[in-house]
Order: C-alpha cells, then sequence, then structure tokens
C-alpha cells in the first residue's frame, strides 16, 4: 500500500457523502456563531460611520465573494471526495502538499487552543452562578477556571472520537440552538426596552455613529476586507467539508444560505441587541458576556452560557479541530490517521489553552500565527488557477497516492518547482501586510490579492 495513503485520506465513495444543503449551512452558523463573532459584528455598525445599508450591503458583498471562493475549491472534492491536503498534491506535489497543510495546521492548533480557552469561560459562568470560587489561583487561573477548561477539553476529545457523523450532527443541532437562544434575547430585550425606544435606538446607529475619519467608500471596503478575513482561514481547508456532500448543488445551495444570507440575518440579531442594550443599560455593549452579566438574571445567564459553549466549540471544531487533523494525518498517512491527529491537536491545545492567561496571551504571538495564515493565500491561488486553468478540471484521483518517481504528480522529487517559483513573491506581500503598519490599510484584502498573485504567476510560469 502506498506511503501517501490511509482510508481517512482515501477518496470517499459517493455512498458514503451524506451531507446536504443543510449540513453545509451549519458548517457556517457554526464559524460565525463565536463570541468574537458577534463582537465583530456589531462592531461593524457602530465603528466606521456608515449607515446600516451601507453595512449590510458589506457584509453581503463579502458573503457573496467568500461563497464564490469556498464553491470554487469545494467543488473537486465533492467530485472525487478527497480532503485538502490531498487535493493540494495536485499542484504542490505529492511530498509538496504537506508544505502547505502543515502551515494551515499550526494555525489551527494555536487558535484551537485558544478557542478551548475561550468556551471554557462560557461554563465557568455558568458555575459560579451555583458555587463560590477560590481566589487562589494556578497559572491566572482559579479552580472553576481550571475544571472549566478541562470539561471543554474533555468534551471535544469525547466528540471528535466519535467520529465525522457525531460532529456533523452536534455542528446541526449547536448552529441551530444558537439561533433560538440570540433570538430569545432579542425578544427579551425588545420588552425590557420596550419596542417603540428599541426601534428609535436601532434608527440612531442605522444613520452611521463612530469615529471612523477616512472616505465613507474606504470605510466601506474595510468592512468587505474585515469580513473577508474573517472567514480566510476556513477558505484554504473548505475541500475536508465539502468532501462529505452528496452534490455540488447542494454544497452551492449550503454556501449561499450559509454565507451572504445568514451573515447578513446574523449580523441583523446582533445591531437589534446592541441597539437593545443601548436603551435598557445606557450603554453599547458588544461582547454577549456582558450583557448577561448586565441583566443579572440566573435563568439567562443559565441558558446563554450553554448557547456561548455551543457556539465555540461549534466554530473550534470547523476551524481549529477537523483541519489540522487531516494535515497531521498527511504527514505520515501510514502511521497518523484522522483520528490520531486530532488527538495531537487536542495535546496541544491542553497547553496552549492551559497556559492562555499566564503566559501565551501576553507574549504578542498573534502576528507569528497570522504570519502562517498570511502565507496561505497564495496557495490558495495557485491551488485554483492549477485545477481549473493548467488541468482543466482533470485529475487522476489514483496518481494522488502514488509515491514513485514516475507518478504523474511527483513533480520534482515530490515537489512541483513551478508552485514553489510562484508562491515566494506573493508570500513575500502577504509576509509584508502582516508586518508592515505601511499596508495595514489593506485589511482583509491583503489576503485576496495574495491570492490573485500567486494564481498569476503561477499560470505564466505553467503556461511557459
Amino acid at each position: 500500500m502506498s506511503t501517501l495513503y490511509n482510508e481517512d485520506l482515501a477518496p470517499l465513495s459517493k455512498d458514503k457523502r451524506t451531507w446536504g444543503w443543510f449540513e453545509i449551512f451549519n458548517v457556517w452558523s457554526n464559524d460565525i456563531q463565536s463570541l468574537f463573532g458577534y463582537t465583530l459584528a456589531a462592531s461593524l455598525f457602530l465603528t466606521y460611520g456608515l449607515s446600516g445599508w451601507s453595512v449590510f450591503s458589506g457584509i453581503i458583498v463579502a458573503g457573496v465573494f467568500v461563497m464564490v471562493l469556498v464553491n470554487l475549491m469545494g467543488k473537486p472534492s465533492v467530485e472525487h471526495g478527497i480532503p485538502f491536503p490531498v487535493m493540494a498534491r495536485v499542484s504542490m506535489g505529492v511530498r509538496g502538499a504537506n508544505f502547505p497543510a502543515v502551515l494551515r495546521a499550526i494555525v489551527a492548533i494555536f487558535w484551537y487552543g485558544a478557542q478551548t480557552y475561550f468556551a471554557s469561560t462560557a461554563v465557568a459562568l455558568l458555575l459560579r452562578s451555583f458555587f463560590p470560587d477560590t481566589v487562589a489561583t494556578l497559572l491566572g487561573m482559579t479552580a472553576i477556571d481550571w475544571v472549566s477548561f478541562l470539561i471543554v477539553w474533555s468534551f471535544q476529545v469525547a466528540l471528535f472520537m466519535r467520529g465525522i457523523d457525531m460532529i456533523s450532527k452536534f455542528l446541526n443541532f449547536a448552529g441551530v440552538l444558537v439561533y433560538v437562544i440570540m433570538i430569545a434575547l432579542t425578544i427579551i430585550l425588545f420588552v425590557s426596552a420596550g419596542g417603540a425606544t428599541l426601534i428609535t435606538e436601532i434608527g440612531t446607529i442605522f444613520t452611521g455613529i463612530g469615529n471612523y475619519t477616512g472616505s465613507s467608500l474606504g470605510a466601506w471596503f474595510t468592512v468587505v476586507g474585515t469580513m473577508i478575513a474573517y472567514f480566510a482561514a476556513v477558505v484554504i481547508n473548505y475541500g475536508d467539508f465539502s468532501r462529505f456532500v452528496k452534490s455540488e448543488k447542494a454544497m452551492r445551495t449550503g454556501n449561499l444560505l450559509g454565507l451572504p444570507l445568514n451573515i447578513a440575518f446574523f449580523s441583523l440579531i446582533a445591531l437589534i441587541i446592541t441597539a437593545g442594550t443601548v436603551v435598557v443599560f445606557g450603554e453599547t455593549i458588544t461582547n454577549p458576556t456582558d450583557i448577561i452579566d448586565a441583566v443579572d438574571y440566573l435563568p439567562l445567564t443559565v441558558v446563554a452560557a450553554i448557547a456561548f459553549f455551543f457556539a465555540t466549540v461549534g466554530i473550534n471544531l470547523v476551524a481549529n479541530f477537523i483541519p489540522p487533523a487531516y494535515d497531521l494525518a498527511n504527514l505520515s498517512p501510514a502511521r497518523i490517521n484522522f483520528k490520531v491527529g486530532g488527538l495531537i491537536t487536542s495535546a496541544f491545545a491542553l497547553v496552549i489553552g492551559g497556559l492562555w492567561v499566564s503566559l501565551v496571551s501576553q507574549i504578542g504571538i498573534f502576528n507569528f500565527v497570522n504570519t502562517f495564515g498570511a502565507v496561505l493565500a497564495p496557495i490558495y491561488g495557485i491551488m485554483m488557477v492549477d485545477y481549473y486553468m493548467v488541468k482543466n478540471q482533470t485529475l487522476n484521483v489514483d496518481e494522488l497516492f502514488n509515491a514513485s518517481e514516475d507518478g504523474k504528480y511527483y513533480y520534482d522529487n515530490g515537489w512541483n518547482r513551478r508552485a514553489l517559483l510562484a508562491f515566494i513573491l506573493p508570500a513575500v506581500f502577504s509576509l509584508a501586510t502582516v508586518w508592515m503598519p505601511a499596508l495595514s490599510f489593506l485589511n482583509g484584502f491583503g489576503w485576496v490579492i495574495g491570492a490573485a498573485l500567486g494564481g498569476i504567476i503561477y499560470y505564466a510560469i505553467a503556461k511557459k
């Protein structure tokens, strides 16, 4: 058997592709329904001085743009049932595919540890409602903090070990549950604030507030770029999910409902709740946990803590657990399968999350993680141009698992030199958008430009 093969990386047979549009819709629901996602959506209406319609249009345009990107990335995986690192072998080479896979795994593993800690704060919020906490801390965390962290970490491992079918059921449940709770919170604030007063405050925010000093057009592009950047991490490895879908039509429907329409609806709820906090509490509150603290009502605290827990675990599975499980398996398929890759990810998460308060969050590590994420942008452009424009949407699935020198995707000692050459210049640009303040104005468009440059240069080299 090939050293490039194991059952988890192998093409998924059509009878095992059971996902429809609803499962894909909930992949995106779980991706946006995090504490950070809510705060981001609410802040877009408060920061840039744009009218509500302008913000909504920017959000929808970003959603449509990301939808196009993932439709392109997802199509070959729907057709052939292969995950991202195997698809990367087509353009990068059977060994070269490990390069983007490792970069994606590093980003995901770091954020998996961080999000595990963030999810544990929801459990801690719940436990403190019933039990007294200790004053003493270990690595900056109290006894309840540690118990909560270990509960979340263990829950995610147990869920993951049940396999992708159970993960899918969890995502479907979590996506719906969080929306039910958010709508309930909206109704509570609507009643507490008085409908007419709340509508007036929504109108105030809708007219455009904030201290943004740039032009309206610049602000609008910033909104679009910010939303694109939010979803960029999942774009590159979208094949890890689309491989489970029954048909390309189901995938496209799920992406349409789950991206532009879902994001707009989620943002609308965030806007209403934010306006409600102004009326009820006299201040703008964009952090959901702060809203719950301000309400100070035990039943709501319990329900909200459950919602925060499910929301954060959901995005963690989508963006940070499933991707590195496949990516690590690709490093050594004979030794590492999907579950072993997940356990390795969990082990790192235990360290990163456990040290989050005392060390990791204090050392300014975000730029280093963003660096790995930024250099993935040219890989996307290279992969898409290679598949659609150079190879004209044809690939030999058997050859993706052929490690011999005469293999179709062996290229130069397992690496595609042309892809590497096309990667260098765009990667430098992508790195500059992270490390050079002069390029910070690009925001999320740094990823888009890096991907475009990678594709253009690769096409020029490949055609020669």
